[in-house]
């Protein structure tokens, strides 16, 4: 089971902010160019980079999508206690 992994991420106060934002995505938009934008997050800066993380540091919403979500496909949203989470998975180990 994967204990560590990297992921960008879209973070919007609104449920239809991120669907809106998750239909520009599976259109071809820019994940990146999109967190900038959009993102509520500081992550946002570095296009939504959040780095490597260890399983258990990130909200269990957010954990649990991460570490059984698809690779490199945008998913969400997922709601946390700091609004909605557009992820894209870069990779498990």
């Amino acid at each position: 089971m994967a204990k560590r992994a990297a992921a960008l991420h879209i973070l919007v106060k609104t449920e239809k902010q991120a669907q809106d934002i998750l239909a520009q995505l599976k259109k071809g938009g820019n994940f990146q160019q999109l967190a900038k934008k959009h993102s509520t997050c500081p992550s946002k800066r570095k296009g939504g980079d959040l780095g490597e993380f260890k399983q258990g540091d990130m909200v269990p919403a957010f954990d649990k999508a991460v570490f059984k979500g698809e690779l490199l496909t945008p998913l969400g949203p997922v709601k946390t206690k700091f609004g909605f989470h557009i992820i894209k998975v870069l990779y498990r180990s």
